[in-house]
């Protein structure tokens, strides 16, 4: 199997006679699994030096994992969803994710975004699922989130966004509810959360995050542009060492900061729901993470969900 190479690989060349001797095999094997993995979607370089590779891979030996989140993490090339092969790694009777468990992948070939958009992995770009064990779903002994309400879960995007917004090196704003835009408005990341229920309390959330690190699709925006030397190795042990963090501050600290990075509030929005479309003007944010509103007579209103886009200086970040 190509994943025995994998864990033994790094960002310096090692001979097909090194890794064959830790594997066990001949270098003729060594090279015809290093170029299933190339299959797979992993940036494995082949050279006269060796095997290695591509810096700033997103690779579990590569990584820097300051806290319990990411301590339990896996890596793949290609996968239908990041969101869907956590939950299954979750379910795993014999070897259950645990709390704060990572699932990383180069690339999603069933990825999808809010509202059931496709999540575009482009070459240079992150995608990871991080597991978050609510106190209903207790049954593991790992530590889990304390008990959440539903009100309390509609906060952890706009924890999450604050968490990447620091890990980016404070790099453009934020969009509320769920997305990181470049000083032009050009969309660099985005945030997904799924949630498990168990009647009013949360028993599991994944929360997907896509960035794009190093490049991006057309109409978006990558980090480099902005913050040049970030890899995907670096951004990803930073957002994990954030979130844990932020995913459990106070909500009054977690709206106070996404207040200060956000580039919502004081513009104009479009907000499409199923009853149709409107223009607002964007005014603050309540206790539980909703968009005040107010419509072009004076009237104010609360937003919890539908497709928000802004109009005027930021609206050129896609959706």
């Amino acid at each position: 199997m190509p994943q025995r190479l994998l864990p033994l690989l790094t960002s310096e060349p090692q001979s097909g006679d090194a890794l064959g001797a830790a594997l066990g095999v001949g270098r003729v094997t060594v090279n015809t699994l290093a170029r299933k993995l190339i299959e797979d979607g992993v940036p494995l370089l082949i050279s006269r030096g060796g095997y290695a590779l591509l810096p700033g891979t997103p690779a579990p030996q590569l990584l820097e994992i300051r806290g319990q989140f990411g301590r339990a993490r896996r890596y793949a090339g290609t996968v239908g969803s990041t969101q869907d092969e956590i939950r299954r790694w979750a379910d795993d009777s014999q070897d259950p994710a645990p709390h704060g468990a990572v699932y990383v992948a180069e690339r999603q070939t069933g990825g999808r975004g809010r509202r059931g958009r496709a999540w575009d992995t482009a070459q240079g770009a992150l995608a990871f699922s991080l597991l978050l064990r609510g106190a209903a779903g207790q049954g593991l002994p790992e530590p889990s989130l304390p008990e959440l309400s539903l009100s309390e879960l509609a906060l952890m995007p706009l924890a999450a966004g604050v968490a990447l917004h620091e890990a980016s090196g404070g790099v453009g704003g934020l969009k509320w509810p769920n997305d990181l835009l470049s000083p032009d408005g050009r969309k660099m990341a985005g945030i997904l959360l799924d949630a498990d229920l168990r009647g009013e309390e949360v028993r599991r959330a994944v929360l997907g995050i896509g960035v794009n690190v190093t490049t991006a699709p057309p109409g978006a925006s990558a980090l480099n542009e902005w913050n040049p030397g970030l890899s995907r190795a670096r951004v990803l042990s930073d957002v994990l060492a954030a979130l844990e963090r932020w995913l459990v501050a106070p909500p009054g600290e977690v709206l106070d900061a996404w207040r200060s990075r956000n580039v919502t509030l004081g513009q104009r929005v479009q907000v499409t729901t199923p009853q149709g479309t409107q223009l607002f003007t964007a005014l603050d944010l309540d206790a539980g993470g909703g968009l005040i509103v107010q419509n072009e007579t004076g009237e104010q209103s609360t937003i919890h969900a539908g497709d928000v886009q802004l109009v005027g200086q930021w609206a050129a970040s896609p959706a």
